[in-house]
């Protein structure tokens, strides 16, 4: 996985890991955003982790007359960040470059280290490739303003760059999610939340963390990281035609 600055050819951020998934790209997001800030748009591809690529629409997203986005495009959404969406890898330009060189570069170097574990790539990765790369490469930018935007302490970037999920609570004041079980202590008052609707986010150590109306009233300790499974709409309905917008992949900035 790997992010570059459209402006600059700077590479912002690069790991390996050992398939592409929604962990890996909103891991690539967190590290971009508590690095340089937040950008101003990214270039991506039609990845079924970043883009909708089915024709399935609930009646909620057809009464609002857009499908909910993936979990990486929520972030997005959340960020306030525009997302572009290539056709075609030609179209996506330096960041293919930039794989050529990876697949190159990196490779050969870590051939004559012989590096061949995914831990031990990661170590070489921040330890020495990626800045070593970019003494190297980089160009300035036709305009030095940068398109940054740092993010605002308010921002809980631990909870916008995590996997979100919408649940009822029980009338046992638990909260079930494909199988995991939450409970939630009482509120103010001994107050239970049977029938809430809230919202629960596992965060990319693996916790679970519960919200109602935006404050926290759960919590619990990691568990195993799953890529998410999209829920089967309760009603299906005609395919509706492509939208204008299309989404992309990995990455720029200004």
């Amino acid at each position: 996985m790997a992010a570059i600055d459209d402006a600059t050819g700077r590479l912002c951020e690069a790991f390996f890991i050992p398939y592409e998934c929604s962990f890996g790209y909103l891991k690539l997001l967190k590290s971009i955003v508590n690095t340089y800030g937040i950008p101003a748009s990214i270039y991506q591809d039609r990845h079924s982790t970043l883009h909708r690529n089915d024709d399935n629409w609930t009646l909620e997203e057809q009464l609002k007359g857009e499908q909910e986005p993936t979990q990486v495009g929520g972030a997005l959404k959340s960020l306030e960040i525009t997302p572009i969406f290539a056709l075609t890898p030609q179209a996506k330009g330096r960041v293919e470059r930039l794989f050529g060189v990876l697949q190159d570069r990196l490779i050969a170097e870590m051939g004559l280290r012989n590096i061949t574990g995914i831990e031990e790539a990661n170590m070489f990765l921040t330890g020495h490739f990626i800045a070593d790369y970019n003494r190297r490469f980089p160009v300035r930018p036709e305009t030095a303003q940068p398109a940054w935007r740092k993010a605002s302490r308010s921002v809980d970037i631990e909870r916008i760059i995590s996997f979100r999920y919408q649940a009822v609570v029980g009338n046992d004041n638990t909260v079930r999610l494909g199988g995991m079980v939450i409970d939630i202590p009482e509120g103010p008052y001994k107050r239970g939340y049977a029938k809430a609707k809230v919202e629960v986010r596992q965060v990319l150590d693996g916790s679970w963390r519960v919200y109602y109306k935006d404050r926290l009233i759960a919590h619990t300790d990691p568990t195993p990281l799953k890529e998410p499974i999209r829920a089967k709409p309760r009603r299906k309905a005609k395919a509706r035609a492509a939208s204008e917008e299309q989404w992309i992949y990995m990455a720029s900035a200004a």
